[in-house]
Order: structure tokens, then C-alpha cells, then sequence
């Protein structure tokens, strides 16, 4: 019964790394006409399988990024004048590094490592000798430099972030407020800081004094997004599933549409970084529900068991038409499937057709499993980078 439970889920397509989304890093050149911002020249700057993320600009012309390799984060550095060379900046077997940027008045960047221990600090990494310090015991989740010695940052307290200033120089923090998203930013031309206050239910775009620990209200967010960035002292930019949108904090009541991609592979969009003369913007950008789909039909033809459950959510529900369900969790298809794809070596699925609609892939399949073939209809659900659903007609 199991095994053709297990062949029938097939037919559809049949924490912090394990719960990573696949994502890209997407370079613009950014202008202005008559104060709009316009974006040309797109490139995938990542290009690469796995998480690419958290883009900042150590000046005008090169980008750091967090980026995925050999089942570690290490940051890699972009120089987009010298023929868009890279560098790999980190190699730490022990651990990842997240949230690359540039301190103040050094040769040096500051990212956060997760040690394979669990332990999470701020560390400076000198750009000519590769040495790493720590910066504070603090367990930070993410961070903006004001000067070399003044630093703000999100810390983690049981289950939330809250907004905390540190003085390196005396070594002393103080908390701001409570329940804080990941986005922090200088305002251009203030002394001022922005984050995202998540204490209420729509969650409001404020600005804070590092020095007095003053705040101040500026906008709501678009839809509860969190990532924002700003364009000059007036303008933010936000994304919202496949699209840009604006707000002027000068004289605007609502969030302005930008521009929204028509490509497959733009979905999801945050994290977005621009650089210092605003003359490129990076961004990035989830796989497609298609391309993530596609991975898992690969990693089930080829009886790949780890592969095959990196698509899926940790808490993915498998279902019958209309709503029976029959499996719930990575363990139970790890169970199920792992036993399956190594006793069918005949194994392989064909797609006759595919349509997607939004965040769901629906694929019409034929599947040959020891020496039978049929047909069968998969509805896959996706959200956050993962499969979080499946339907299985038959």
C-alpha cells in the first residue's frame, strides 16, 4: 500500500540552510527620469544553485554577497569593472557567514557566522589577510553601520529581534524597541537609521536616533513586506511578489507602483541594496514554483532521495483529490521514498503538460514504475522556495 502511495505521489512531480529557499542575486543599472527611477540591464549576478543572498556594495562598482557552496555560506565578492570577476572573501568549514557589509574606515566587511554549534555572533573580516574577530557576544540577526564604532543591529531574544545600539568603543548596547524586522538602513542624508517595527499587526517603516535612541514614525509597509531600501533621502523602494513599488515619504499617501518583471525567475523580491552614487541596485529574487517543481521531478527521476526532499517543506502535506490526506512531514516521505527509489530502477516520469498559475504548478504526468505505466495530475502549492502541498489526481 505504502509503495503505491509512494507511486502515485510520484506521478506529480512525484535552521537556518534546511529552511533556505533557493534564491538569486539580480544586478541593475539604475537612472532617473524626471525623478522616476529606472532599472536596464538586468543580470543574474549569483547565477547558482542553492542560496544566494543579502547584496550590499562595498563601493560603487563591486558587491558582496552571502552565497552557497560545497553545503556551507561563505561571502563572495562581485567586481563588475574588472570583467565581473569574483572572489570568494570566506571559507569557514565550521561554519556560514550571512549579511556581508562594509565597516566604516577599514579594509574590512563584518558578516554573521552560524557555527555548525549553533553559536551565532557579528564577526570583522580583514580583506587583506582573511582574519576574523569577534565583534560583540551579542547574538545578532542583522546589523548597519553608523560609524566604525557605532553599530545597530537586530539581537535575538527568545523569539523575536529586537533593535539594539552598541558603542564598541566603551562596549556598551542599549535596546531601542522590541520586535523588530531584519531591514535596517542609513538615511541618506540624516544621521538617522530605519527599521521595521513589528510590535502591531501592519507593521510601520520608523526612524531612529543611534545617539538619543529617539524614533519616529515614517510609513506603513506595502502588505507587511519587510525589506526596504532607500533611494535618496525621500524616496523608499520596496518589493512585493514579482513587482517594485515606491513611496514618497515627503508628500506621499500610498505606495506607488515601479515596474513588475514578466520573467519566470523574478518572484518574491527583497533584500534589495543600491550603491553609493545610486547608479546600480541589486535585489533578490526566489526560484520560480516551476523551476522548484522541475528540481524536484529531476531529483525523482534521477531516485535522488536528498535531493528530491530539498523541494519540499519541512511540513509538506501530500493529499489525495479532493483534500484525504495520506502524508504529512519530510520524515514520512523520506520513509516512504527512500525505500521506493531504491527498489524501482526503472523509474522515471514525463511531463505531457504543465500549467502554472501563480504559486501552484498543475502537471500532467505519465510514470513508468516496474515495467507498468499510467497516468496521473499533480497540484503542487509553493511557498517561501519549498513545496508546501501536494493534490494527487488519479
Amino acid at each position: 500500500m505504502i509503495s503505491r502511495i509512494v507511486f502515485i505521489a510520484s506521478l506529480l512531480g512525484a535552521t537556518l540552510l534546511s529552511a533556505q529557499p533557493n534564491t538569486e542575486v539580480y544586478l541593475f543599472d539604475l537612472s532617473f527620469q524626471n525623478g522616476v527611477p529606472l532599472l536596464s540591464n538586468p543580470k543574474n549576478i549569483s547565477n547558482n544553485d542553492g542560496y544566494d543572498n543579502q547584496p550590499s556594495f562595498w563601493d560603487d562598482d563591486t558587491v558582496l554577497f552571502a552565497s552557497t557552496r560545497d553545503d556551507q555560506t561563505d561571502v563572495r565578492r562581485l567586481n563588475i569593472n574588472e570583467g565581473s570577476t569574483y572572489k570568494w572573501l570566506t571559507n569557514t568549514p565550521t561554519g556560514s557567514e550571512y549579511s556581508p557589509l562594509k565597516i566604516p574606515g577599514k579594509n574590512a566587511f563584518s558578516a554573521i557566522r552560524l557555527d555548525l554549534d549553533g553559536l551565532q555572533r557579528l564577526y570583522d573580516y580583514d580583506l587583506k589577510t582573511g582574519e576574523s574577530t569577534p565583534i560583540t557576544n551579542l547574538k545578532i540577526g542583522y546589523h548597519v553601520w553608523v560609524n566604525k564604532e557605532l553599530l545597530v543591529a537586530t539581537v535575538l531574544v527568545e523569539n523575536r529581534m529586537d533593535l539594539v545600539v552598541i558603542n564598541l568603543k566603551d562596549n556598551s548596547h542599549y535596546t531601542v524597541q522590541k520586535n523588530v524586522g531584519r531591514s535596517l538602513h542609513k538615511i541618506p542624508g540624516t544621521n538617522r537609521i530605519s527599521y521595521i517595527d513589528k510590535s502591531k499587526k501592519q507593521w510601520e517603516i520608523k526612524s531612529m536616533d543611534p545617539v538619543s535612541g529617539a524614533t519616529n514614525s515614517i510609513a506603513k509597509t506595502f502588505e507587511n513586506e519587510e525589506d526596504i531600501c532607500w533611494l535618496n533621502e525621500n524616496i523608499i523602494i520596496t518589493g512585493h511578489e514579482k513587482s517594485l513599488l515606491t513611496f514618497n515619504v515627503k508628500n506621499g499617501v500610498n505606495w506607488e507602483p515601479l515596474m513588475t518583471f514578466d520573467q519566470e525567475e523574478i518572484n518574491k523580491i527583497s533584500r534589495i541594496a543600491i550603491n553609493p552614487s545610486k547608479t546600480r541596485l541589486a535585489f533578490v529574487a526566489e526560484d520560480s514554483p516551476a523551476k522548484i517543481v522541475q528540481k524536484q521531478l529531476d531529483a525523482y527521476n534521477a531516485r535522488d532521495i536528498d535531493a528530491f526532499l530539498d523541494t519540499y517543506s519541512e511540513n509538506v502535506k501530500l493529499y489525495n483529490f479532493p483534500n484525504q490526506l495520506f502524508s504529512e512531514g519530510k520524515n514520512a516521505m523520506e520513509t516512504q521514498y527512500g525505500s521506493f527509489f531504491e527498489n524501482t530502477p526503472d523509474l522515471h516520469c514525463t511531463i505531457k503538460n504543465r500549467i502554472v498559475m501563480g504559486n501552484k504548478v498543475i502537471d500532467e504526468e505519465s510514470v513508468t514504475a516496474n515495467g507498468s505505466t499510467f497516468s496521473a495530475v499533480a497540484i503542487y502549492e509553493v511557498a517561501n522556495g519549498k513545496i508546501v502541498k501536494v493534490t494527487f489526481l488519479r
